[in-house]
């Protein structure tokens, strides 16, 4: 008989707090609703009390979304555990996430609280919290550097108020796998009805030991683990979920547990995560990397071929490779793209909507044979941005680059409600594209990252394109994909600028 590990997914909260990776409603929609279809157990939507946008987000997901819990983060003050109680009111199953910092240095340099204060504002939290829910997680932030002794009172505290689930976060990832390990282990033995509770562990990459820390809390008895696609997050990331999930089903032997999680999705998931937020997967990636079932060398091929399990401990398909193949073509019909979409989590906010979309389809069909999902989930990115949002849009482009003479752009662009002519040279045609641009926009950003990566194979494919650009501190993602990579690359930039022109202000706690 195995337990169930509870999947705490943080995607759309942690995951979001990478700079550049801020996401929209619409694309956290998508995103949830691919987690759900993974059956992840809990899905912490947003940090309800950062904007409205957030407290917005947080509700959409939770007006939709069935299957899984829906989770606000709060801090321990009673401002933001109204917000995030208000957010998960019309779900089906909502839970408020409350912290605190318990680290000494935290206590004293952050809150410049004394150790009582907080454990009386955490135990005032649970109390507020339980006017909304009786699902209620506790995180003592920084739990990875705090004394022992006092995890154990403040987490007495909190469970005799009434919360259902203990974290423990390793926030600054500077926990090693033996010593995290020992820690729950002891936590478990010494706090009171320590039975009575789900022990929980949010670990960060910090040394690259965010997965190990997570599996070796499981071992010791945790069972929930906090995790994201891709392992996104800030600084170097979060544990994995793809990682965590594959190692506990793959190692059953070791881990006396497994989740509920469809791993088919878990590609899928993977791929989605990479587009909307522009953080590509690196090709040697465990489970989702481009080369994780591949074999160069002989002896692996030879191996392979003969029996799979020789160099292979898992099967490519089990976890989704292969699955999303659907291909669409320039004959297929609307009612055929219209299911697709709804697989893919698209919101279709209106038959024009539908219509404009399948316009753009039929466009992108007429350049490239075969339409896969990838190609979809690029195009349906590009819808979601609406036109109140989009300040700068390309409506025309015209490129020139000949060996031995200067490369030149000439754009035209919609600012505004203006159409404006703009050109400039550059030492590629890239280059002389965002120059262009800038002689428009003047943004004064800094670009700290262009990178293109190709959606599909084959020499017809379409190229995406990331730009990340700052400016005052704020930093963004923008994407962009055509078969034509200057014109991706100028859709990048521009989608870059409008989410600056946007201003969304955050508030962005660390757990």
């Amino acid at each position: 008989m195995t337990d169930q590990l509870i999947v705490f997914d943080t995607t759309l909260r942690d995951g979001e707090q990478s700079p550049g990776a801020s996401m929209t409603r619409d694309e956290k929609l998508r995103i949830a609703r691919q987690l759900e279809r993974m059956r992840v157990n809990v899905i912490e939507a947003g940090f309800a009390a950062a904007s409205n946008g957030d407290f917005e987000s947080v509700r959409a997901i939770a007006e939709v979304i069935k299957d899984s819990t829906i989770c606000s983060l709060a801090r321990a003050n009673e401002n933001d555990i109204r917000r995030s109680g208000e957010a998960i009111k019309p779900a089906a199953s909502g839970r408020i996430h409350t912290f605190i910092a318990t680290s000494p240095i935290h206590m004293e340099k952050k809150l410049r609280m004394s150790p009582d204060q907080v454990l009386d504002q955490a135990v005032k939290a649970i109390g507020w919290a339980r006017e909304y829910t009786d699902d209620i997680e506790f995180s003592a932030e920084d739990a990875g550097r705090s004394e022992i002794d006092y995890l154990c009172r403040i987490f007495e505290a909190v469970i005799k108020a009434g919360a259902t689930t203990i974290n423990v976060p390793d926030t600054v990832g500077y926990n090693v796998p033996e010593q995290f390990a020992a820690t729950i282990r002891t936590l478990i033995e010494r706090v009171p009805n320590a039975d009575k509770v789900v022990w929980s562990v949010h670990c960060h990459n910090d040394l690259g030991l965010a997965v190990a820390n997570s599996l070796a809390a499981v071992r010791a008895g945790a069972r929930q683990v906090e995790c994201t696609v891709n392992g996104l997050g800030e600084r170097a990331g979060n544990a994995s979920l793809e990682e965590v999930v594959m190692a506990v089903r793959t190692r059953r032997d070791i881990y006396n547990c497994d989740t509920r999680i469809d791993a088919t999705q878990i590609v899928p998931a993977s791929k989605l995560v990479s587009g909307i937020t522009g953080f590509p997967v690196q090709p040697n990636k465990a489970i989702v990397g481009a080369n994780a079932f591949s074999h160069e060398s002989g002896i692996h091929q030879d191996g392979v071929l003969k029996h799979r399990e020789t160099y292979e401990i898992m099967r490519a398909e089990d976890v989704g490779w292969g699955a999303n193949k659907l291909v669409l073509g320039k004959h297929s019909g609307r009612n055929a793209f219209r299911s697709r979409l709804i697989e893919l989590g698209a919101a279709i906010e209106s038959e024009a909507h539908l219509n404009h979309a399948f316009a753009r389809f039929k466009e992108l069909a007429d350049k490239k044979h075969e339409i896969f999902d990838e190609d979809l989930q690029a195009l349906i990115s590009d819808e979601a941005v609406t036109p109140e949002q989009e300040h700068y849009r390309l409506v025309a482009s015209r490129f020139h680059s000949e060996t031995g003479e200067t490369p030149a752009a000439r754009l035209t662009l919609n600012v505004g409600d203006k159409e404006i002519q703009a050109e400039a040279e550059g030492s590629g045609p890239v280059d002389a594209a965002f120059k262009a641009i800038e002689t428009v926009a003047k943004s004064g950003t800094e670009l700290l990252l262009y990178s293109v990566n190709a959606i599909t194979t084959g020499t017809d494919a379409q190229g995406e394109v990331t730009v990340r650009l700052s400016r005052d501190g704020k930093v963004v993602n923008g994407q962009g994909a055509d078969t034509d990579i200057i014109v991706a690359s100028a859709k990048a930039y521009l989608n870059a600028l409008n989410k600056l022109h946007n201003k969304f202000e955050r508030l962005n706690p660390q757990i």
